[in-house]
C-alpha cells in the first residue's frame, strides 16, 4: 500500500466524537452530589454535563481546558448552568485556578481526560493529524507557545531524535530526523502532509495497523504540548486538593501516559519509601491514596462505535489522609 492510499483511505473514515469511558468516569467520580468537582479537560462538554447532572443544586463543577475553541463551548455551558465555571489554561495550573476561584477549598474529585479530542484530530487546520493535509501546528491552545513547524525549524537533530524516540517510542527517531533535517535544509516543513511523507519515507518498517508516522506524530504533539510534564505536575497537585475520599479519575491514551498515572498511584499507595529495618506502624508510613477497583478500558461495543477509544485506560484513586 502507498503512503497516498492510506492517507486517502483514512480520510474516508471521519469519526464522530465520543466522550469516552463517560458513564464509567463519572460514576468513579462522584461520591457526593453536594461536592465540588474539577474537570480539567473539557474538551467538547461530555464529562461536565453528565456530572453536573448528577449534583445537587448546591453542587460545584469548575472546567478547565487549554484549547480556546472548547472554552467557547464551555461558555455557553456556563450561561445555561450556574454551578458550572471554566478557566482557560493547562490543568497544570489548577492549583492557582482553585485558588482564585474557589478560595482555595479542597475538591471532592478531580477527572482527566487526557490526550486529543476528535475535534481537534479532525479539524485539519490544528496540525495534529495527517489524515487531512493542513498547517502544521500542534498546539492546544492556539494562542501561545511554539507550533510544531517553528520547532522544527530550529531544532537540532539530537533533540528532534529525543522526542520522537522519548515521547513517541519510535525506534527509527534518528533516521527520521535526520530525514526532517536534511529536508528543512532546502526548503520549509510547514505543513502536516508534507511531514508525515519525509517521516514515513524514513521509515524502514511500516507497521501494518497504523500510518508510519503515528508514533512521531505523537511524540511531537507531546513535546509541544508539554503534556508528560503537565501530567506530573497536576498528579503531585491533586494530593493537596483533595479532600480525604476525594477521587482522582484519569483516563490515558497511550503507555507513557497510563504507566505515569499506575506508577503516581503505587507509590502513594505504598507511602513514604523508608529503609526495611526503621520500626515505623502502618499509620506512619504516610499512605495517601488507595485505589478504587483495577484499571478499565472500554467494552467492545464502545469500541466498535468509536475505534479511537481502544487504546483508552482509566485509573481510579481516592485521597485517605
Amino acid at each position: 500500500m502507498t503512503l497516498q492510499t492510506m492517507s486517502t483511505e483514512i480520510q474516508n473514515k471521519p469519526l464522530k466524537h465520543h466522550t469516552v469511558l463517560l458513564d464509567e468516569a463519572v460514576d468513579c467520580l462522584i461520591t457526593n452530589k453536594s461536592g465540588q468537582y474539577i474537570d480539567g479537560t473539557f474538551g467538547r462538554g461530555g464529562h461536565s454535563r453528565l456530572i453536573l447532572s448528577q449534583l445537587n443544586d448546591d453542587g460545584q463543577l469548575l472546567g478547565i481546558d487549554k484549547d480556546p475553541e472548547a472554552i467557547k463551548v464551555a461558555d455557553e455551558l456556563m450561561t445555561e448552568d450556574k454551578r458550572f465555571r471554566i478557566c482557560h489554561g493547562s490543568f497544570a495550573d489548577m492549583k492557582s485556578f482553585v485558588a482564585q476561584l474557589a478560595g482555595g477549598e479542597k475538591v471532592d474529585g478531580i477527572l482527566l481526560d487526557l490526550g486529543v479530542s476528535s475535534p481537534q484530530l479532525d479539524n485539519a487546520s490544528r496540525g495534529f493529524s495527517f489524515m487531512k493535509d493542513g498547517p502544521l501546528d500542534m498546539r492546544m491552545d492556539t494562542s501561545r507557545g511554539m507550533s510544531a513547524a517553528d520547532w522544527l525549524a530550529v531544532a537540532d537533530e539530537d533533540e528532534i531524535t529525543d522526542v520522537i524516540k522519548r515521547f513517541g517510542e519510535e525506534k527509527f527517531g534518528r533516521r527520521m530526523a535526520k530525514a526532517i533535517v536534511a529536508t528543512r535544509a532546502e526548503k520549509p516543513i510547514t505543513n502536516t502532509a508534507q511531514l508525515a511523507k519525509i517521516i514515513a519515507e524514513a521509515n524502514p518498517v511500516w507497521p501494518k495497523k497504523i500510518h508510519p508516522a503515528t508514533k512521531a506524530f505523537q511524540g511531537i504533539r507531546i513535546f509541544i504540548n508539554s503534556e508528560l510534564d503537565d501530567l506530573e505536575r497536576v498528579m503531585e497537585d491533586s494530593l493537596e486538593l483533595l479532600k480525604p475520599g476525594g477521587r482522582l479519575v484519569i483516563i490515558s491514551f497511550h503507555s507513557l501516559e497510563d504507566r505515569m498515572v499506575k506508577r503516581f498511584i503505587r507509590r502513594h499507595e505504598k507511602g513514604d519509601e523508608v529503609p526495611s529495618w526503621v520500626p515505623l506502624t502502618d499509620a506512619q508510613l504516610n499512605r495517601r491514596l488507595k485505589s478504587i477497583g483495577k484499571a478499565r478500558k472500554p467494552g467492545q461495543e464502545e469500541v466498535s462505535g468509536n475505534p479511537r477509544a481502544r487504546s483508552a485506560v482509566m485509573r481510579v484513586a481516592e485521597r485517605l489522609q
